[in-house]
């Protein structure tokens, strides 16, 4: 008989962990798994490229809530959740500023799941494995019948803050831990040490066939771009990703001289103000925000030079489908950066600070031979890694 699995996830908008989700279902062996998704909302510019084998559970509307307004959720009848996701609120702004986080985000979310829980329906269906692909894992700790249960960790947990007491708790229901890589794997350890023995690394999967092949659509944005070098990132507009760095850094190479385009293809809540931030520099003619791509791929292709200018990292998709993509790459030094890039041979890995970014970009720029360098390095690698899914069955099995 075939091992029941579920996997869950929140939906598929654009995003790397969404990337990850697809290229993991992609390459699952469903004559030997039976496997069903949950979305809680099914919507996302990725859902064309979910594959036929898993079965997509049908939503359910108490999931569907915690990425909406709390007048969204009081409007469609929530009102329990509506209340929890408003003590939430005030508790990660109590607990912000007692701790003085400038970032309280991921606070807002562990609280909201943790306060949330006792209204939530659990799933009916038993299953042998289930695994939470998306944090928190309160759903498939709580309300999931599982044999094992395995959640997914993306992030780098140096960089986030969070109630330790509340995440010991959520981690106590989850039987095994997955991080994407090895740096990820040990700044989470260096908190939580006592789940050692549950840790793994499974890197995220990547197609470069499927890559290729995509980053060949013609692309109409960069065209008034003759004669300029382009630089291209890839990323939510967020704070981790340093997209506001970015803007500062272009600047300065344009006040050096340099003739550029810069493209960031990505969304997110820090839009208006990066806008506002490239009238402020007058740099209307040289950075540019894209919005959404559903295929970033065109764009990467097109570009002279790769920049990563992230904060914090868990493990950054965008730079190996730019490595496979034999593009230079110029990354800040964040906690995880070397876990994905050697420095001066596949990348040039850059102080975290505005000038670093500018360093490293002009680097390249001015010097052809490390550029080439960098580009046949990379032509030379085998950056697929679809073997990865095999670390996955062993876990399943060992059931």
């Amino acid at each position: 008989m075939k091992k029941k699995i579920l996997i869950s996830s929140f939906d598929l908008a654009i995003g790397g962990v969404e990337r990850s989700l697809i290229g993991l279902l992609q390459q699952m062996d469903y004559q030997k798994y039976e496997v069903d998704l949950m979305l809680f909302k099914h919507e996302g510019e990725f859902l064309p490229y979910l594959p036929a084998g898993p079965k997509l559970l049908t939503e359910i509307s108490q999931y569907t809530t915690f990425r909406k307004s709390i007048r969204q959720v009081v409007g469609e009848g929530h009102y329990q959740i509506g209340m929890s996701r408003l003590m939430a609120k005030m508790a990660s702004i109590i607990h912000g500023k007692v701790k003085r986080i400038d970032e309280p985000g991921y606070l807002t979310i562990q609280y909201g799941w943790e306060l949330a829980n006792p209204v939530l329906p659990k799933l009916n269906k038993e299953y042998d494995v289930a695994i939470g692909f998306l944090w928190p894992h309160h759903f498939i700790g709580e309300k999931v019948n599982a044999k094992k249960k395995i959640g997914w960790i993306h992030t780098d947990y140096s960089n986030i803050q969070l109630n330790q007491k509340v995440e010991s708790r959520m981690w106590e229901k989850v039987d095994e831990i997955v991080a994407v890589s090895e740096e990820c794997s040990k700044t989470f350890l260096t908190i939580f040490p006592e789940l050692t023995k549950k840790m793994h690394v499974i890197e995220n999967i990547l197609s470069p066939q499927m890559i290729k092949e995509l980053a060949q659509e013609p692309v109409d944005e960069l065209k008034n771009s003759q004669g300029k070098t382009i630089l291209v990132t890839v990323g939510r507009l967020s704070h981790a990703k340093g997209i506001d760095q970015a803007v500062h850094a272009c600047k300065r190479l344009i006040d050096a001289g340099y003739n550029l385009a810069w493209y960031v293809v990505g969304y997110g809540p820090l839009e208006e103000g990066l806008k506002k931030l490239i009238i402020d520099l007058e740099l209307q003619d040289h950075f540019f925000l894209l919005g959404k791509k559903v295929n970033p791929y065109p764009y990467i292709k097109s570009c002279d030079i790769y920049v990563q200018p992230s904060r914090y990292e868990g493990k950054a998709v965008t730079i190996r489908e730019a490595q496979i993509l034999g593009k230079p790459v110029v990354m800040t030094n964040f906690p995880t950066a070397k876990s994905q890039a050697k420095d001066q041979f596949d990348a040039v890995i850059t102080p975290q600070d505005i000038s670093g970014i500018v360093e490293g970009i002009q680097g390249l720029i001015d010097n052809d031979y490390l550029r080439r360098k960098l580009i046949s390095n990379m032509i030379k690698q085998d950056y697929g890694n679809e073997t990865e899914v095999e670390k996955l069955y062993q876990l399943i099995e060992a059931t």
